[in-house]
């Protein structure tokens, strides 16, 4: 039987974090990453389980090459990072969660077995004590949580020299005891500056040079940030947007310049994206645009919320219509234009509604 790769990628931080921080976003961001680390997968590896903070990858019957298994590596650590960089530049929300999320990092151990497996609920997974020794070898003595293990059956096997070092690895090597076997290792801490990590387009900001069709500020007896939750997270878009049938979202993805999600209205697929407007007001800001609603060129809307007290806040709503043929014009601001204030109206009061009934629940059942 040939040896199998046992390959775990280990999100470091994971406990603390989602301990210390909200506990909604902090979910997601651990999915959005854990996502990140299984598209990574250039070598085909299956996947076991995927493990709270880990993924348990296993590639069955046949060892890569060195070359091909460090180049996995790179690309693993330069994806995760690549991300944790996009979630940095495109952050709206001013949770705990999404402000620390760039302080994660990542380990991965790898090791090989003759592999053997037991089936569960229909799903063949690794089973035998090289598979224990792998989970074991995440809790060791290297000083960093920031580094690529490798055993030393899996260096013999894929002929890597234990002080293995090119531009990116400077391999050292270690050893941990677990229940009296001592099991030797090879290591190398990340450099990130080493890493070509893939730059995120930059969030383009919207100017406008014209007054709204439509704005309002109206206080709410709800923080500011609670506010907030309830307009940038999709999952309460139903309860306070009127006339539309579904909407359509990642639910494991945290809302940041550049997310979508669709509007299902009579059949009709309506996409919008969250875009930044240039504003020197202060407080939270959050906007959205479609290309997509009928007859309108582009509509954007904007939400600004600033705190006036710890229970209350005040929400100014604005809403900008844009139509580049002259025939247009004259029909939006005679027919359309009060149509636009009649329906964002109604959704204003739609959500202080909801949102004041939701945070009062949450305050008697907290």
């Amino acid at each position: 039987m040939d040896r199998s790769l046992l390959f775990l990628p280990d999100i470091s931080g994971y406990t603390h974090f989602v301990n210390s921080t909200e506990k909604a976003h902090s979910q997601q961001v651990i999915a959005e990453l854990l996502e990140v680390l299984i598209s990574a997968n250039s070598l085909g590896m299956d996947i076991a389980e995927v493990e709270g903070d880990a993924v348990f990858f296993y590639l069955e019957d046949g060892l890569p090459s060195l070359e091909s298994l460090l180049a996995q590596v790179e690309t693993m650590f330069s994806a995760f990072y690549s991300h944790l960089e996009l979630l940095a530049s495109h952050r709206i929300c001013p949770c705990r969660a999404c402000e620390t999320a760039s302080q994660l990092e990542l380990k991965i151990v790898s090791h090989c077995a003759e592999l053997e497996f037991i089936e569960v609920q229909g799903k063949k997974k690794p089973y035998g004590s090289e598979v224990i020794e792998a989970h074991r070898l995440l809790k060791n003595d290297i000083e960093s949580n920031n580094y690529i293990l490798i055993s030393s059956d899996l260096a013999t096997s894929v002929f890597m020299p234990m002080d293995y070092r090119s531009k990116l690895y400077h391999f050292k090597t270690g050893e941990s005891n677990y229940d009296g076997k001592v099991i030797r290792y090879a290591f190398s801490i990340i450099d990130k500056s080493e890493l070509k990590l893939v730059k995120a387009n930059k969030p383009e900001t919207v100017h406008f040079n014209k007054e709204p069709t439509f704005k309002n500020s109206t206080t709410f007896d709800v923080p500011s940030e609670t506010l907030f939750e309830y307009i940038t997270n999709y999952q309460y878009r139903h309860h306070w947007v009127p006339g539309v049938d579904e909407f359509i979202y990642d639910p494991n993805e945290v809302t940041k310049l550049g997310t979508e999600h669709m509007c299902v209205i009579n059949h009709k697929h309506l996409n919008f994206i969250a875009v930044n407007k240039a504003s020197a007001e202060e407080g939270l800001h959050y906007g959205e645009m479609t290309k997509d609603t009928p007859f309108i060129d582009t509509l954007y809307t904007f939400y600004t919320i600033k705190s006036t007290s710890s229970k209350s806040s005040l929400l100014t709503a604005e809403v900008y219509v844009e139509v580049n043929q002259w025939w247009k014009k004259p029909i939006l601001k005679l027919f359309l234009n009060r149509k636009i204030i009649q329906v964002n109206q109604e959704t204003i009061n739609r959500l202080k509604d909801f949102a004041y009934s939701l945070y009062r629940f949450t305050q008697v059942s907290g």
